[in-house]
């Protein structure tokens, strides 16, 4: 059986995710916010902040992959700051296929020394996200196929994310997992022409995260970042960013993704070699507005052989803080770095 558009869109999908399912939604900016790829985070900047980010993978493609989300966070007690919560709605088409997910953060936020500057935090994630396939955007060559479904279907899934947080003034480094009800046997309830639809199921994935802060001269930082993605099927996936920032207002950096064999996986025996090295390069800025709203933006260049078949990836960010500040703006503020 023949697809167009959208189901060969589906199949180069999956080809660059390098996974036998769906991987965790990607975002560039995630530096800007990490609450999205570890629960731990949830609270760190000790005051209310909201986020709202769009992405257009791949423009120019019908049915390439858009996401959409929106987050709020924060301490619930000013004081000792060590109880945070969150929330964060999901939404991610892919031509046929999307993904819906609304997910609840508690942080447990322990102080580490007198200062305050030090602080290691355990988080938590509780959610349910909505996967359906709508067969009306399938474009086959032969109608009436029984393969194809008839009109949209779907299906809920729970999920719990867990996370851990560390920081200091100068660096810091957490990991999470997600997707841990993925494997459940909840998925067979979601068939397809009596098979499960497994490939819209995200796998469980690890997360590792680090990176520091250092000053070059008064006004202007360097903040180095990696962040580590392994879904335990396909290639490893591994960020590396790095953003100058001026008087604590203007941030401008850039980032390189690639996929990398680390370790030995069954997909490599039927897989071209060269589909573990699907990479790109990433442009990324922050303006800080004023103390309370904040706009990024990052464009993602394409490295491979495909890199000539869209206008590249671009995503949108909108942040505001709100609430009374846990310290004066002017100070030395770890949480605005990271």
């Amino acid at each position: 059986m023949k697809y167009t558009k959208y189901a060969l869109l589906v199949v180069l999908g999956f080809v660059a995710l390098g996974t036998q399912a769906q991987q965790s939604i990607q975002f560039t900016q995630y530096i800007f916010n990490s609450m999205s790829v570890n629960p731990a985070y949830t609270g760190y900047k000790e005051q209310w902040f909201a986020q709202m980010g769009l992405r257009s993978q791949w423009a120019g493609w019908a049915g390439a992959p858009k996401t959409g989300s929106v987050s709020i966070d924060g301490v619930l007690d000013q004081v000792d700051k060590r109880h945070a919560v969150g929330f964060q709605v999901t939404a991610d088409q892919l031509g046929a296929q999307s993904a819906t997910s609304a997910y609840a953060n508690y942080a447990l936020r322990l102080q580490i020394d007198n200062e305050d500057t030090q602080r290691l935090s355990l988080g938590i994630a509780a959610g349910v996200t909505q996967y359906s396939l709508d067969g009306n955007k399938l474009n086959p060559v032969d109608f009436g196929d029984q393969v194809l479904p008839n009109g949209k279907i779907s299906t809920w899934n729970p999920d719990i994310r867990l996370g851990i947080y560390y920081y200091t003034p100068k660096w810091y480094a957490g990991a999470s997992i997600q997707d841990l009800f993925a494997n459940s046997d909840s998925n067979s309830d979601y068939r397809f022409n009596e098979n499960s639809l497994e490939s819209l199921y995200r796998n469980v994935s690890l997360y590792v995260m680090g990176g520091g802060l250092f000053e070059l001269q008064q006004g202007l930082h360097l903040r180095p970042s990696l962040l580590v993605k392994d879904d335990f099927e396909g290639p490893t996936t591994i960020d590396f960013n790095a953003m100058f920032i001026f008087d604590g207002k203007f941030w401008v950096g850039a980032g390189y993704r690639t996929r990398s064999r680390i370790f030995n996986r069954e997909y490599s025996d039927y897989s071209a070699s060269k589909l573990s090295a699907v990479n790109s390069f990433q442009g990324i800025a922050q303006f800080h507005v004023s103390q309370k709203l904040s706009i990024g933006y990052s464009y993602d260049a394409m490295l491979s052989k495909m890199s000539g078949l869209s206008n590249g990836t671009h995503e949108v960010t909108l942040g505001l803080s709100f609430g009374a500040y846990a310290r004066p703006r002017t100070a030395y503020y770890n949480p605005r770095y990271f």
